[in-house]
C-alpha cells in the first residue's frame, strides 16, 4: 500500500515527526492560503488549510503559520506531518504531495484545542515566503486539477472507486480525500456459519446487494480462533480475497466478547494481526477491527490494549484503517453509565483509526443516538456492528428505530455492518433458517424481515465522490 503518515502531535511535549529529510526545500514565489474551520465544539475544532503554490514549482515544501492565542493547539492532522513549537505550527509533506506544481494546492487538515478564542491563524508562509495572494511572476503552466488524481476505474466497484482509504478528521476518506460511507454485512461466528460464505452468497452481497463491505467475525473464544489459529487464520484470509475480487472491502474482526477483557488475548492478538497484515499489506481493500466488544473493563484498560496491538499491524502494514473497540460492548461507554468524553480526552495515541460503536435498534433508542450525533462531531467513528432487533440478535425487527439510526449515520457519513449475513434462527438474521444449504441469497422468498428491510438500505446507490 501507498505509505501515508498522519502524526498525532501532542504538542505540550513535543512530540512529533519533525525530521524533515528527503528532498531539500526550493523557493517559493508566490502563494494564498485558504483556512477554513468546518466543525468547532467546547474546547475544540477541526480544520482545513488549503495552500495554492502561485510561484515556480516547488519540492519538498515546508507550510508554517502562527496562532495569535496561546492556548490553541494542533491535536492530530493528516495529508501533511504537523508539529508545533510554542505559537508555530510547522506543516511538512507526506509523500504523494511532496511536490507542488504551479498552481497546484496542497489540502492540509487538523483537529485542535483552544481556550478563550479561536482566531484565525496568522503570519502563512510557504517555504518562507509570505502568502499574500500575489503572483510574483505569470504562471508557467495551467494549474493542474486538484486533487491531482486520476479518473476511477472503469469497473466502478467500491475499492476500484475509492482506493486506500485513511482517515482524516472525524471522516472515513478515500483516495481522493473525500469522506466516504462504507454500507455492508458481517458475517456471522465462522465456526457455525462458515457455509454460508461461498461464491454464491459472496457474488449476490456484491451484485444484488451493492455492499461495500463484509465484515468477518472471527470469534476468539466459543470455539473459535483459539482451537486453530491456523485454520481460522486460513479462513479470514481467504474472505479477504473473496471480497478483494468483487471490489469490496474486508474488515477483519477479532470478535471478542467473552472474556470482555481484551488483555485476556493480547498475545494471540498479536500473533494473529502480525500474520493477517504481514499477508494482506499490498490490499488496498483491509480494514483492522482489533476488539469486538470490551466489557466490563475501563477505557483505560481498552487503550492500553489499543496501543499494544496497534503497533504490531503498523509494522506489516503502515497505511491500513483500524478500528478500536470501545467500553460497554462498544457502546462509547453509554450502557456503563459513561459516554465519548473520555475517548475525547484520552484517545488512543495513534494515527489513521477509528473508533467502534455498536447498537441494538429495539434496545439502544434515542438517549443513544444523542450521543453518537454528538460524538461524530469530536471522533472518527464506525458502527462495525448493529441489528435491527434487540441486543440479544432476537425479538421483534424495530423499524422505527433502525430507520432513525441509519438516517442519523447517513448524515454524518458514518459507516456500518448489519449483524448478520447468516441464516441463524434469530431475528437479525438476514437469511430465513436453511437458507446457506442452497444458492439463493437474494430473493424475497429467503430473506427475514430484517434482511430485506438492511438490504433496501444498503442498495441504494453510493456516493462516492472523486473530485
Amino acid at each position: 500500500m501507498k505509505r501515508l503518515t498522519a502524526l498525532l502531535a501532542t504538542c505540550a511535549t513535543g512530540l512529533g515527526l519533525i525530521a524533515l529529510s528527503a528532498p531539500q526545500v526550493s523557493a517559493a514565489t508566490g502563494c494564498k492560503v485558504d483556512y477554513t474551520i468546518t466543525s468547532q465544539w467546547q474546547g475544540g475544532f477541526q480544520a482545513g488549510v488549503k495552500v495554492t503554490n502561485l510561484g515556480d514549482p516547488v519540492t519538498g515544501w515546508k507550510l508554517t503559520f502562527d496562532w495569535p492565542d496561546a492556548g490553541q493547539k494542533v491535536v492530530q492532522g493528516w495529508n501533511a506531518t504537523l508539529s508545533q513549537s510554542g505559537s508555530t505550527v510547522t506543516a511538512a509533506p507526506v509523500d504523494w504531495n511532496r511536490t507542488l506544481a504551479t498552481g497546484a494546492a496542497a489540502d492540509v487538515g487538523f483537529v485542535g484545542s483552544f481556550t478563550g478564542a479561536n482566531p484565525k491563524p496568522t503570519s502563512f508562509k510557504l517555504n518562507g515566503v509570505t502568502c499574500t495572494g500575489s503572483v510574483d511572476q505569470s504562471p508557467t503552466t495551467p494549474p493542474p486539477t486538484d486533487p491531482p488524481t486520476s479518473p476511477p476505474p472503469a469497473n466502478g466497484t467500491p475499492v476500484g472507486v475509492n482506493g486506500q482509504l485513511r482517515v482524516c478528521g472525524v471522516n472515513l476518506c478515500n483516495q481522493y480525500n473525500r469522506p466516504i460511507q462504507l454500507r455492508g454485512m458481517s458475517t456471522h461466528g465462522l465456526q457455525w456459519f462458515s457455509k454460508c460464505y461461498n461464491t454464491a452468497s459472496l457474488d449476490a452481497l456484491a451484485k444484488d446487494w451493492k455492499a461495500d463491505l463484509l465484515r468477518t467475525a472471527m470469534y476468539v473464544q466459543e470455539g473459535g480462533y483459539e482451537t486453530d489459529p491456523s485454520g481460522f487464520t486460513s479462513k479470514v484470509n481467504s474472505l479477504v480475497d473473496m471480497a478483494e475480487a468483487r471490489g469490496m472491502y474486508a474488515m477483519i474482526d477479532f470478535h471478542t466478547l467473552t472474556p470482555g477483557d481484551p488483555t485476556y488475548n493480547l498475545d494471540r492478538a498479536k500473533t494473529f494481526f502480525k500474520s493477517v497484515a504481514t499477508r494482506n499489506a499490498a490490499k488496498k481493500n483491509v480494514i483492522y477491527e482489533i476488539a469486538n466488544e470490551p466489557n466490563g473493563v475501563s477505557w483505560a484498560t481498552i487503550k492500553s490494549y489499543a496501543e499494544q496491538v496497534i503497533p504490531v499491524i503498523r509494522a506489516a502494514d503502515p497505511d491500513a484503517v483500524v478500528i478500536v473497540g470501545t467500553r460497554g460492548w462498544s457502546s462509547l461507554g453509554v450502557s456503563d453509565g459513561a459516554d465519548e468524553s473520555e475517548i475525547v480526552n484520552n484517545p488512543v495515541n495513534a494515527t489513521n483509526i477509528m473508533y467502534a460503536f455498536h447498537f441494538y435498534a429495539a434496545s439502544h433508542t434515542d438517549s443513544y443516538r444523542t450521543v453518537v450525533n454528538r460524538a461524530a462531531t469530536r471522533l472518527p467513528l464506525f458502527v462495525t456492528e448493529f441489528g435491527s432487533v434487540t441486543y440479544t440478535g432476537g425479538g421483534a425487527v424495530d423499524r422505527a428505530s433502525t430507520t432513525a439510526w441509519l438516517d442519523l449515520l447517513d448524515r454524518h457519513k458514518i459507516g456500518y455492518a448489519n449483524w448478520t449475513y447468516s441464516d441463524a434462527d434469530e431475528g437479525s438474521a438476514a437469511f430465513k433458517p436453511g437458507t446457506c444449504n442452497g444458492t439463493d441469497y437474494s430473493s424475497s422468498a429467503v430473506l427475514t424481515e430484517s434482511g430485506a428491510l438492511i438490504k433496501s438500505r444498503i442498495s441504494t446507490a453510493d456516493s462516492f465522490p472523486t473530485s
